[in-house]
């Protein structure tokens, strides 16, 4: 399918709608460098960071439910909520008697695209258009895919075994996976992405062009890094949908937006990533460009490759001990997961209702993602599952991020929203450990990556190392 048709039905705007603000940004990101760098300097020394982190990194991935991913990690991994295999849905969610489609491990690099709007994740939560059960049973994701096509019911209900996806199952044996994140509202990716740093999404609950090429006024943790004297970094591939927030679209702004392939190896090289950086992956599937987001239909063998370069890149960096990365999905891209959706004590951020027909109030979660957290300060084999308050019905989720900013650097602003008062944060896993870890997997010195796909995924090949002995990790289609 072709970029631009891609685009329309995900939300994002075209790449000619911003082209001249981005080819702005990245020139003079290229003639203010040095002079930036000495204002971050300037800026760090006024205010004074007590956590070990000193620099978060965010990666958002698309479209994939945590049992779809990760699910099948419980196998090697009991302390996982993952997949037993005896996990359905029947064809009619409402007829117990229809036939049942239980999860497999066959999973394919290249799936087709489920239903994701705010109306199939409502019956794929709840199996109906009712939304009264308290847990719901998640029971119509068979049902909401049958009338996709041939082979879509089985299709969103399969998973990746752990060595399909091999740094996905490597990262959650050295670092810790959370098993109860979930997206920050039942609907599509923009909304979601914008929860990832407002905690809000200004009552957007669809894809809407042309609210998105208008932009979006609530306050950011961009905002509130700035008010502290702290530096952020926007580094894209080939748009940055951070510029879906207003403020971010200011003049003052543009070189803070660096190339991906130009600037983060750099910067990581000469220690001087922001105190917040977003790493914004290729959201456009093009023949020389192949999008690398994860998002159906898009190559997830792609998507491992380009995880693993962004840590790689961290972890040679001589910030990396005072680094924490962050991956996680927007959503769940219509994908089964087992684990009940929070639909009790979610608060509404800001008062702000949702468009007609459905007026939502933002008092219920998504569907659990994927969610890692890297750094030398986190112990191997780390499993986060609920949080420890702020309330007693917390969870974490996307709003999660910035709460956790606001804590970890001492932030003297108030927090975004209602959400990101009331989501779980995790900056106590920062101070299990007195010093940081020295046996974080890395490449070998001198010794290239190998991370290679062969055409339509069928191959990808990853090494990594630990000390002396290093790991080739293989994965087929």
């Amino acid at each position: 399918m072709a970029a631009a048709a891609r685009a329309g039905r995900r939300g994002v705007p075209e790449a000619r709608l911003l082209v001249a603000l981005l080819l702005l940004a990245l020139v003079v990101s290229g003639h203010c460098l040095d002079a930036h760098h000495r204002g971050l300097k300037r800026r760090r020394r006024k205010h004074e960071i007590h956590s070990p982190i000193k620099t978060v990194v965010v990666v958002v991935m698309e479209n994939r439910s945590f049992d779809h991913i990760l699910g099948w990690l419980r196998r090697t991994r009991p302390d996982i909520d993952g997949l037993t295999g005896r996990e359905s849905n029947h064809l009619n969610a409402s007829d117990p008697s229809s036939p049942e489609i239980f999860v497999t491990d066959e999973a394919g690099y290249v799936d087709s695209d489920p239903g994701h709007g705010f109306e199939d994740i409502r019956e794929q939560i709840f199996g109906s258009a009712d939304t009264s059960a308290v847990p719901p049973p998640m029971s119509g994701f068979a049902q909401n895919a049958r009338g996709m096509g041939l082979g879509m019911a089985q299709n969103v209900m399969s998973g990746f075994k752990p060595d399909a996806i091999p740094v996905y199952a490597s990262l959650a044996d050295e670092f810790a996976v959370f098993d109860r994140w979930f997206a920050s509202v039942p609907t599509s990716t923009q909304p979601n992405r914008l929860f990832v740093h407002s905690a809000t999404s200004h009552g957007l609950t669809f894809n809407a062009r042309k609210d998105l090429i208008h932009g979006f006024p609530q306050k950011t943790i961009f905002d509130s890094l700035e008010e502290n004297g702290l530096s952020f970094g926007i580094y894209y591939q080939n748009i940055p949908a951070t510029l879906f927030y207003q403020s971010l679209r200011r003049l003052k702004h543009l070189v803070k937006f660096h190339q991906y392939s130009l600037k983060f190896k750099l910067h990581a090289k000469w220690g001087k990533l922001p105190n917040y950086a977003v790493i914004e992956q290729r959201y456009f599937d093009c023949e020389m460009f192949p999008a690398n987001d994860d998002h159906p239909s898009h190559d997830v063998a792609r998507g491992q490759r380009f995880v693993k370069e962004v840590y790689e890149t961290l972890r040679a960096s001589p910030q990396w001990n005072e680094t924490a990365m962050i991956i996680t999905y927007d959503e769940h891209g219509g994908f089964y997961d087992h684990v009940p959706t929070p639909v009790v004590g979610v608060p509404q951020p800001d008062g702000i209702v949702g468009p007609d027909p459905y007026y939502f109030k933002f008092e219920r979660l998504g569907v659990r993602v994927p969610a890692f957290l890297i750094s030398p300060w986190i112990e191997k084999g780390t499993v986060i599952h609920e949080p420890n308050g702020p309330q007693e019905s917390s969870q974490y989720e996307h709003s999660s991020i910035p709460a956790t900013v606001k804590k970890l650097f001492n932030l003297h602003s108030n927090f975004l929203t209602k959400r990101d008062a009331w989501a779980g944060t995790f900056e106590n896993y920062f101070k299990m450990r007195k010093t940081p870890r020295t046996d974080c997997p890395e490449t070998p010195r001198g010794d290239k990556v190998t991370a290679t796909i062969w055409p339509q995924g069928r191959f990808i090949s990853v090494r990594i190392s630990s000390g002396v002995d290093s790991t080739c990790l293989t994965a087929q289609r």
